[in-house]
This record gives C-alpha cells, sequence and structure tokens, in this order.
C-alpha cells in the first residue's frame, strides 16, 4: 500500500469545517433521512452558506460513511442498521487493539509517542474546565482523530491500516465522527472522561512496552465510543 496515499486519503477525511459538521448533524438527527439526496445548492440554502464549503464538506463527509454517491457528482445519506454500526464499532476497537498491541511489543518511535502525547494534552485541556459545551465537539473530534491515526500508524502494518480504513468507512464509526447531540449533555462529559482516561492508559502501557495491556485497554474502547454516539441506546444493547 502506498502509505503517502493512505495518509492523503486520512487528511481528506477530517471532518473539520463548522459547515461539514453542521451536514452532519441534519443527518444524525434525521433531518436529512437515509436515502435523502444531499444537493450542494439546496444544502447551502439550508444552511445559508455559499455552495463552495459545502462543495468541499461532501466528499469528506462520504469517506467518513455518512454520504454515498449519487449520479455524476451528487451525493446522498447512507443507509445503515444501529447493529451494523454496534458491529462495526466492535471490529475498530478489535483491529485498533492489535494496532496498540504491536506498537508497545515493538517499540514505540519518539514521533509517534510525541503524537500521542500531544493529542492527549489536547484532550485533557478540553476536559480541564470540568465539563463540555457545544463548541467542544469539533476540538474533540479532532483530538479523538489524531490519537487513532497515530495508534493506526505506529503499527506500521499496510494491510492492518487498509481494514481499519475499510471499517471507519462505516457510518459513526470513524474516530474524527463525534455528535454530541444524540444523548444528553450532562451524559456526554462522564463517558468522554472515561474514553479520555482510557486513551492516556493505553499510551501508558505501549511506552512501558506492556502489549497485553494496551491491546485489552484499546479493546475496552468500544464501551464509550458506543455510548458516546448512542449506539448502545438505540440497539438496546446490555452494558
Amino acid at each position: 500500500m502506498d502509505m503517502t496515499a493512505d495518509r492523503a486519503q486520512s487528511d481528506e477525511g477530517r471532518v473539520t469545517s463548522p459547515v461539514a459538521q453542521r451536514i452532519r448533524e441534519l443527518i444524525v438527527d434525521g433531518s436529512l433521512p437515509a436515502g435523502a439526496r444531499v444537493a450542494e445548492a439546496a444544502i447551502a440554502e439550508r444552511l445559508g452558506v455559499s455552495r463552495t464549503p459545502v462543495r468541499n464538506a461532501l466528499p469528506a463527509l462520504a469517506i467518513q460513511g455518512l454520504l454515498e454517491p449519487r449520479g455524476r457528482r451528487g451525493y446522498a445519506v447512507r443507509s445503515f442498521s444501529v447493529e451494523q454500526t454496534y458491529q462495526a464499532t466492535e471490529m475498530r476497537c478489535v483491529l485498533e487493539g492489535y494496532a496498540a498491541h504491536e506498537i508497545a511489543r515493538k517499540g514505540v518511535s519518539r514521533e509517534i509517542l510525541a503524537e500521542l502525547r500531544d493529542a492527549l494534552s489536547d484532550g485533557d485541556r478540553i476536559f480541564k474546565k470540568g465539563f463540555i459545551v457545544k463548541e467542544d465537539e469539533e476540538r474533540y473530534a479532532r483530538m479523538n482523530q489524531r490519537f487513532h491515526e497515530a495508534i493506526v500508524r505506529g503499527a506500521e502494518n499496510a494491510l492492518l491500516a487498509e481494514l481499519i480504513g475499510r471499517v471507519y468507512a462505516m457510518p459513526f464509526v470513524a474516530p474524527g465522527v463525534v455528535a454530541f447531540n444524540r444523548i444528553p449533555a450532562d451524559e456526554i462529559f462522564p463517558i468522554l472522561m472515561t474514553a479520555q482516561h482510557q486513551h492516556h492508559a493505553i499510551v501508558d502501557a505501549i511506552e512501558a512496552g506492556q502489549p497485553d495491556v494496551a491491546e485489552m485497554t484499546m479493546r475496552g474502547h468500544s464501551a464509550p465510543a458506543r455510548r458516546s454516539l448512542g449506539i448502545d441506546r438505540a440497539a438496546k444493547v446490555p452494558l
């Protein structure tokens, strides 16, 4: 696999613009139902913005699995079931657990460790005030995606990176997808704090050369990932 191309695809898939976030919220809350066509002009008018930021956001949302190509240049909201998203989230954490295991087993590079520690610091700053606000959603999504991508890159396994990329393409599975409006605001803070504590534990295990601990903790990371998107509640899966 061409790792440069893989990074380029990953960069393209980051959804960081306010317009992309607003479109994602319309999908998450059902305002844009499965199968609905997402036309640049209509969305731009609905959001009160020009067509350019909408045009830039749609391909990234497609990479994240929320949209699928429709016609020559259009997109539609991708159809999926809660059960499919649940299963894909579990698979993501199994694969990422193996990645964390491999980094700890082989020894983490200074570059990857610095990236992970930097992401942890960004996350700690978000939670330092003791609560979460809507404006933190984009910051957390960027931090979370940076953290998980560093884990995948650090494993230096092209096949593993390809498999994880396929799982990320499922709706609401990529680590950069966070949707604060799926569950009450007072519930999201402890869920994401748990995830952040796990981030720290994963990095500590990697740095200490404890592959089994790193893998086990990453696998357990699926629980806050599901809860933060309301997947457990929607699927009525016991925790």
